[in-house]
């Protein structure tokens, strides 16, 4: 076993104090927006003592990236090495104090293609024009901490008509005449791709018609969706004019409650609003985004990635594996995530799974023991732990985040 820090992302979005209070730590000065627990390689763990957040390298530290691939069939066993000498997943806390960019991630497939095409064009991985920065996909499941308000996947067609049934203004008008004519996922594709194209995305003017339309409504007590209204000002708020705020109308708007988990595969339109949570994924940072940035948007590989075929929030309710461990179980091979609960001191218990795992104290004290080692971890530290450890077995007073492969 070996201790971990984060690597820290500073991402205009994040919130100054969620990480950090989790810690037990002072307010940052600049944002805190995602602390990342793994291999990849835009932000690998470091080994070290100490909490598993710091804004603070130590020289001489050694990063988790180098030390799996370096010990591959002992830090990830046989069968994981066998995908490649990198964790196949990333452990991350995330913490949006400002809506996240409208955006969808690509399958395998995609991204091992469009990656290659990106190499072969010579497109530096640090250009911020470029569109895949690995060639991994990335379905992830989002576990909330505190309550967590998102948008995610397309609504039902009719429904969306009748969101936007009465708002005076041309978007409006021009997305009923789609829906009219094909009341299904084609007649969604085309009202995404009237929000998004060059040739069709209105102007900052037509959609600030449309903001006001929903806040008027919202204001008299007349909305047909009051959550999608608020969320369309929400969004107003923080990006005037961008299209990507009248896009939320076609999404499902999602409220996670502390426990309550969602996932997130390949093609499912998404953003994140606000609230503290826990995210693993396939390792990767491949982003399409849409909207809602101003970040690189690529709207032709976008719109042939997304699935626009109406479907509700994919909630993943947890299987409880003993009386203290429940698991997430996405269907997915690349993660699976665990929460101990541990309420009695002297009380020895086993932790489900065997892989190379990933722990992190989210509160309380628990102490970790394999074979030949323990480490007690307090609130806020981690600790990465080699496949060929075995056994886990754990005994205190907490609560214990394990990222594990299935």
């Amino acid at each position: 076993m070996e201790r971990l820090r984060g690597a820290v992302k500073d991402y205009a979005w994040g919130s100054t104090t969620a990480i950090p209070s989790l810690f037990d730590v002072a307010e940052s000065d600049t944002p805190v927006a995602e602390l990342w627990l793994g291999t990849h390689e835009a932000g690998s763990a470091v080994l070290g003592g100490g909490l598993a957040y710091s804004p603070d390298a130590s020289p001489g530290e050694i990063d988790l990236r180098s030390y799996v691939r370096d010990n591959p069939e002992g830090a990830l066993g046989a069968d994981v090495a066998r995908m490649g000498n990198t964790l196949p997943y990333l452990l991350k806390l995330i913490a949006p104090a400002k809506p996240l960019s409208l955006q969808v991630h690509p399958s395998r497939e995609q991204a091992a293609r469009r990656f290659e095409d990106e190499e072969r064009a010579g497109v530096p991985l640090s250009d911020p024009t470029r569109s895949y920065r690995d060639r991994n996909h990335k379905p992830e499941l989002l576990l909330a901490l505190d309550r967590f308000e998102a948008v995610a996947g397309f609504r039902a067609p009719r429904r969306v008509a009748d969101v936007i049934t009465g708002l005076p203004c041309e978007i409006a008008d021009t997305m009923l005449s789609y829906l009219r004519e094909d009341l299904s996922s084609v007649g969604m594709r085309r009202c995404f791709e009237y929000l998004l194209s060059d040739e069709t995305r209105p102007s900052p003017e037509k959609v600030a018609d449309l903001v006001y339309g929903c806040r008027v409504r919202l204001d008299s007590g007349d909305s047909p969706s009051v959550r999608a209204d608020r969320i369309v000002t929400l969004l107003a708020g923080h990006y005037p004019g961008d299209p990507g705020v009248v896009a939320s109308l076609l999404l499902n708007p999602v409220t996670l409650h502390p426990g309550e988990a969602l996932f997130v595969p390949a093609g499912t339109v998404h953003a994140y609003l606000s609230g503290l949570g826990v995210e693993i994924m396939a390792n990767s940072d491949n982003v399409l985004r849409a909207g809602l940035t101003s970040k690189h948007i690529d709207v032709p590989e976008l719109l042939a990635t997304v699935d626009y075929v109406a479907a509700p929030p994919i909630r993943i309710a947890p299987e409880y594996v003993s009386d203290v461990t429940r698991t997430y179980y996405a269907p997915v091979e690349d993660f699976e995530l665990s929460v101990i609960e541990l309420r009695t001191w002297n009380e020895v218990r086993t932790v489900p799974g065997g892989g190379p795992r990933i722990l992190l104290a989210l509160a309380g004290a628990i102490e970790v023991a394999t074979k030949e080692q323990r480490i007690t971890l307090n609130r806020g530290e981690g600790v990465f732990v080699r496949a060929d450890e075995g056994k886990l077995e754990v005994c205190g007073v907490g609560t214990l985040i394990q990222a594990d492969v299935p």
